[in-house]
């Protein structure tokens, strides 16, 4: 079992002067449940390296059982630190493709054409496809072999409006995950705002947000058998 784990190579919050980045619960936790489950991972980023971290989900508060065990992790760090680069990725390789959020993917991956094309390659080949929070957002652009969106008619989930705006940055985020779910013919759902929500439509896996970070990765491990 092999999974491809796709993370934001973007650190810049707009033009707010605050930094971004992927959100760590919402890779810290699929990451401990793909590997307790002996799923081979690896990690990739449109630049490869090391990812950048949003410094708010490194703050106590943010803070859970799983990233307290990454950061007690040395092998994890040192993956984590090492990322390829996602151009140098293939579907043919893994069985599945898992994308965490923070704000970092509404700016880099949801326009990345590598990003677009491996999530069309893994949708066409009948691979289980999976994103939690902001990272619904990077199927955007993604469109079905008909050359429909990807997302028109499934049931999906991300980062709500009002989770939005409660966390501020309604009028900082190029686009609202919401919304572009919505506009791209999805039919979207969300539980009250930080409550965990997956939806599972066919092969396509969804989830609110970091509060769903487990849950959609245990959605994917049962799509995997």
């Amino acid at each position: 079992m092999k999974i491809l784990v796709v993370l934001t190579s973007h650190d810049q919050l707009g033009d707010t002067g605050k930094k971004t980045g992927f959100w760590l619960e919402e890779f810290a936790a699929p990451y401990y449940v793909f590997k307790d489950a002996g799923a081979e991972l690896t990690l990739a980023s449109p630049k490869g390296g090391h990812p950048p971290l949003d410094p708010k989900s490194d703050e106590p508060d943010a803070q859970t059982p799983a990233t307290e065990r990454f950061r007690q992790d040395a092998a994890a760090q040192a993956e984590l630190a090492s990322t390829r680069v996602l151009a140098e990725v293939s579907e043919d390789d893994y069985d599945a493709i898992f994308y965490p959020g923070g704000h970092g993917p509404l700016w880099d991956l949801a326009e990345d054409r590598h990003s677009i094309a491996l999530i069309e390659a893994f949708a066409n080949a009948g691979k289980p496809v999976a994103a939690v929070c902001h990272a619904p957002g990077v199927l955007r652009h993604v469109k079905n072999g008909d050359g429909k969106p990807l997302v028109e008619g499934r049931h999906v989930t991300g980062f709500s409006n009002s989770e939005e705006d409660a966390v501020g940055l309604t009028q900082v985020v190029p686009f609202l995950v919401q919304d572009v779910l919505k506009a791209n013919g999805g039919r979207y759902s969300k539980a009250d705002n930080w409550q965990s929500h997956v939806e599972v439509d066919r092969l396509l896996i969804t989830g609110q947000n970091p509060a769903s970070s487990e849950a959609v990765a245990n959605a994917l491990l049962k799509l995997l058998g």
